[in-house]
């Protein structure tokens, strides 16, 4: 896979039990994975680096999903973001969608479902449809 067509994902949040599978799953399919713990830090990635998708906790310490999508929103190419939790249900997978995110996946961490979460926001984050003027 050529490097500029290669998925990037920045990771933010703490992921103590999660962290080596996403690792894992990052790794076997030549991803590129960055990672974050807090706004700051994450921000300043998304400065410096390419980054397709955002997979955040729904509740990082002073950055909650509802933040991170506002924030991702005022970027020239905003990334997908997708929210994980532990009590991810309905209504969780509802605001999000309906708001703007992108999917929303349960913790504990499934590696066919990250895979397949992952790989399907940055298909649609490389869809850039054609638009008037272009």
């Amino acid at each position: 896979m050529k490097a500029e067509n290669r998925l990037s994902a920045l990771l933010v949040g703490e992921y103590k039990g999660d962290r080596p599978l996403v690792h894992e799953v990052f790794r076997r399919l030549g991803w590129k994975l960055f990672e974050a713990r807090d706004r700051r830090r994450a921000m300043e990635c998304l400065d410096r680096n390419p980054v397709h998708v955002v997979i955040a906790e729904s509740d990082v310490p002073d950055w909650n999903w509802r933040r991170v999508l506002k924030d991702l929103r005022d970027r020239a190419e905003p990334p997908q973001l997708v929210v994980t939790s532990r009590q991810a249900d309905e209504t969780l997978w509802s605001e999000v969608l309906n708001v703007g995110g992108y999917d929303v996946m349960a913790q504990p961490l499934d590696s066919h479902e990250i895979e397949r979460v992952v790989s399907s926001a940055h298909r649609h984050y490389d869809y850039r449809p054609m638009t008037a003027g272009a």
